[in-house]
């Protein structure tokens, strides 16, 4: 990925949260991981996510706690993760987190545990169908005399919104950018 200036957030009272973002090659092609949270966690149930979660007090970085979160969630180790870059922070309206994702090259094909508290399963999307203009969705929305923009996107019956929607687009935007591609 190409070096680039991350962007902080200022404290808002948000609880620290990191993700990571494991991207694997498959017969040539790019692709993203997506797991899809079970109806039994505490925050964004049955939604579409990244491996991921809050800081605890052991994680000596956010890097940490993206890691030791997707060894929770989905079996992946952190020997297996190859981390090519952090993006900008991403905060969450409803549940009060403040996102730190991490970009990850991971082995393909692996054997995922995947924790059945946490997790309902996970699958994948061709970094390509991300770009592709037909499987986006943009709606403009207005809060406190500023435009907003929320992002949605839709794979094979899955549709992926909220903040790991707004983390796909920085991705995109970056990968973009790095590969120059328009």
């Amino acid at each position: 990925m190409a070096s680039r200036q991350k962007m902080r957030l200022s404290d808002r009272g948000l609880t620290e949260a990191a993700v990571l973002i494991p991207i694997f090659c498959k017969d040539g092609e790019h692709h993203i991981l997506f797991t899809q949270r079970s109806d039994q966690v505490p925050h964004h149930k049955g939604q579409i996510s990244f491996p991921g979660g809050a800081r605890s007090e052991g994680d000596v970085s956010l890097l940490d706690t993206a890691l030791r979160e997707s060894w929770e969630e989905i079996g992946l180790e952190a020997k297996d993760a190859e981390i090519l870059g952090e993006l900008d922070e991403t905060p969450t309206t409803t549940s009060s987190f403040n996102i730190s994702p991490f970009v990850a090259f991971i082995p393909h094909p692996y054997q995922f545990t995947l924790n059945p508290y946490e997790i309902n399963q996970i699958f994948s999307v061709p970094v390509s169908a991300l770009l592709y203009k037909a499987n986006k969705r943009e709606e403009y929305y207005t809060f406190d005399s500023q435009v907003f923009v929320n992002y949605s996107y839709e794979y094979e019956g899955w549709v992926i919104w909220g903040a790991t929607a707004r983390i796909v687009q920085q991705f995109l935007e970056v990968w973009q950018s790095a590969s120059g591609a328009q």
